[in-house]
């Protein structure tokens, strides 16, 4: 399967899942090209943007498992190609 690459935008309201997020994120770090965390303290949230090269179905289990955790919001874009 051919490689796609994406971007997978974070939005995390509940700090209390940060560690399980991260812990994701480090299971897949091999198909992540880069991430960008930002604080956003007036909002109380924190967003992260995770750069990522891997097949479709690798790129979906990821961000399907994001979107599971409680008080986490995310969206992929793909580029076109």
């Amino acid at each position: 399967m051919e490689n796609r690459v994406a971007l997978i935008s974070i939005i995390v309201k509940d700090l209390n899942v940060v560690e399980e997020l991260n812990d994701m994120l480090h299971q897949y770090s091999s198909y992540i090209i880069g991430r960008m965390g930002l604080p956003y303290r007036e909002k109380e949230m924190h967003i992260i943007s995770v750069a990522i090269d891997a097949p479709s179905d690798i790129i979906n289990a990821l961000s399907g498992k994001i979107g599971k955790l409680p008080g986490i919001s995310s969206k992929v874009a793909y580029a076109n190609e």
